[in-house]
């Protein structure tokens, strides 16, 4: 096994992996919107973005943990691979402030500006008679558009993802605890009960989506609320999906004991990640389903 001294800092092998990442993003970013503006080939190129993001995530993460193992990281690297989480949580934050300010701006200065009120009304220009309201189910000019029929509540399975999605926060604790004791049983249960109530989610979330489509006609051709709500929603969604990928790393790896209470930064990532990922939803379950 070979080590580095406090005094080394690590420097790996050029890698292929960032520029197989940055062309696997493309292509499934790229598959996403053709299949959204019903291209024939937009499932397929989207599959195939997804298919090499799977091999991305197993060679990548493959080398780091073989690097991890070696022994090759010090405190320094320690260092630098727990700023670059920071770093990267802080850019998720603004991403998704972004929509947030986006959802703001839309339902306090825009939409009410159409309607008729404040001092930049333009409604008799635009459309004369129309009465601002949220969601806007009565559309101004619906001929491009499906109506929703009704707004998506809180209760339901929203509600319950909300607390499934909180319990998972309160498992994954659960085992952080356990992995401080060394406890390595209690670590993988409660990895495994976090990873079981993220597929939930997501499992629900895709009941959710049917729903909306098949009998309230809420679809991204709704207008305004249409797009918002999918945007909000389905960019959450795949972040709960990253993260559970996360996190089924982390249960293998800590089925083959590659943790101690004094070694384990990836545990940690993945959990800055997921608890991340939680205050987001509070912040989606009171802005898009429930004011």
């Amino acid at each position: 096994m070979t080590t580095t001294s406090n005094d080394d800092y690590y420097i790996p092998e050029p890698s292929r992996w960032p520029l197989i990442g940055a062309a696997t993003v493309f292509t499934l970013l790229f598959g996403v919107v053709l299949w959204l503006n019903s291209w024939v080939a937009g499932p397929w190129i989207m599959l195939a973005g997804a298919a090499s993001l799977a091999f991305l995530f197993k060679g990548w993460f493959g080398d780091v943990i073989k690097e991890n193992l070696s022994g090759s990281y010090n405190g320094q690297v320690d260092s630098s691979f727990r700023q670059g989480m920071f770093w990267f949580i802080t850019s998720e934050v603004f991403f998704f402030l972004t929509f947030f300010g986006c959802l703001y701006y839309l339902r306090n200065i825009t939409l009410p500006y159409l309607g008729g009120e404040g001092y930049l009304a333009t409604s008799n220009i635009l459309w004369e008679g129309w009465t601002y309201t949220w969601p806007p189910l009565q559309l101004p000019d619906a001929t491009n558009y499906v109506e929703a029929k009704e707004a998506m509540g809180p209760g339901g399975i929203p509600l319950w993802n909300t607390i499934i999605l909180l319990s998972s926060g309160g498992t994954l604790t659960w085992a952080h605890w356990a992995l401080k004791k060394d406890d390595n049983k209690q670590l993988v249960l409660g990895l495994a009960a976090t990873i079981l109530l993220g597929v939930i989610f997501f499992i629900l979330q895709a009941v959710e989506y049917g729903h909306a489509y098949a009998e309230m006609d809420l679809t991204l051709e709704s207008g305004i609320y249409g797009s918002t709500f999918y945007l909000l929603t389905g960019f959450h969604g795949f972040h709960v999906t990253v993260g559970a990928i996360m996190l089924m790393v982390i249960l293998g790896r800590a089925m083959k004991n590659h943790f101690s209470s004094h070694n384990h930064f990836a545990f940690e990532a993945v959990a800055w990640y997921w608890h991340f990922v939680d205050v987001v939803w509070i912040g989606l379950y009171i802005l898009v389903y429930w004011l």
